[in-house]
């Protein structure tokens, strides 16, 4: 049989919203430039984190500034994400097929198998801090799985955790945004993933942290 070709998921190009926009983007500045196997990037770390400051803050300016502010903020979008595909294709030679080294470099790959199999329960593999309030979540992913969920919640003083938040769902189960987090406060973290003939894995076992 064929060894199907892994590809980098384009999903960033359109339709992801503004803020999981920058977050991703981020995210892809974060790991590739420390990603092993990566030599020779074609957009340096400067100039994509340039990138992700000027659409964020023509983001933040767009609330008031009518039309014009509208515009720049979509010319900043566009150049992002230009930037963004150029580093996916260049990710996607450079990993020769290999998925954990496509996936270090922060970007996503197409699902190359549907195949309805039990899911296991996962495990959350790293809990990092994104933009102000923000907590990045990453759960250890099945093949057959299309997409994972997170939720959170505080934790009181003698270490137990409150009511769950409504849970985030995304399409990979890598740097799943939770938002609207105190600094200094314990959250609990668990994640799930779903698709499979189970629907869904059982919760994943509670990981607790502090926020950033």
């Amino acid at each position: 049989m064929k060894t199907p070709i892994i590809r980098v998921l384009l999903a960033f190009g359109n339709g992801m919203p503004d803020d999981t926009l920058i977050t991703f983007a981020r995210s892809v500045h974060t790991l590739l430039y420390g990603a092993a196997g990566f030599t020779n990037i074609p957009v340096t770390a400067v100039i994509l984190e340039a990138a992700i400051d000027a659409f964020a803050t023509a983001k933040a300016a767009q609330a008031s500034g009518g039309k014009a502010a509208t515009a720049e903020k979509n010319n900043r979008r566009s150049e992002l994400v230009a930037l963004l595909k150029q580093l996916a294709f260049y990710v996607q030679v450079a990993s020769n097929n290999d998925l954990a080294m496509l996936l270090s470099s922060g970007f996503e790959a197409v699902s190359t198998n549907r195949a309805q199999v039990p899911l296991a329960k996962p495990s959350v593999l790293r809990v990092v801090t994104g933009m102000s309030g923000e907590a990045l979540v990453t759960l250890s992913a099945e093949k057959a799985s299309r997409g994972s969920e997170v939720r959170v919640a505080e934790v009181d003083a003698s270490g137990t955790p409150g009511p769950y938040r409504p849970v985030v769902s995304r399409t990979s189960s890598r740097n799943i945004p939770i938002t609207e987090l105190v600094p200094g406060q314990l959250y609990a973290y668990q994640g799930r993933n779903f698709g499979g003939a189970t629907t869904y894995s059982d919760w994943s076992d509670v990981i607790i942290q502090r926020a950033a």
